[in-house]
């Protein structure tokens, strides 16, 4: 699948530009996964595939508690690009590129 691998992601927050590194493994339609931050290492709830689209879902621990993140992008060749939802607090796009 052309998501498999680590990935660098930067989410552009209201509170700034927040990067972390995000672990991929599709098999079918499913998503497996972590995200890897300030937070330490969180495994993915929930995640699927569809060609080139790919949706995640991460739940971190924030300053004001638990902060359910759902992501939604698509890959192209070594670039990801969607917007991620932050909880209550709206929308924010993000875009990461595949390491090595």
């Amino acid at each position: 699948m052309a998501i498999d691998g680590t990935w660098n992601l930067t989410m552009s927050t209201p509170m700034g530009e927040r990067p972390v590194k995000a672990r991929f493994a599709a098999a079918g339609a499913d998503l497996s996964g972590a995200v890897i931050g300030d937070a330490g290492e969180r495994a993915f709830e929930s995640g699927s595939v569809s060609g080139d689209d790919a949706a995640w879902v991460v739940t971190v621990p924030t300053a004001m508690g638990d902060m359910r993140l759902e992501f939604a992008g698509a890959v192209s060749g070594d670039a990801i690009s969607g917007k991620v939802k932050l909880g209550s607090f709206g929308e924010a796009p993000f875009s990461g590129s595949r390491e090595g």
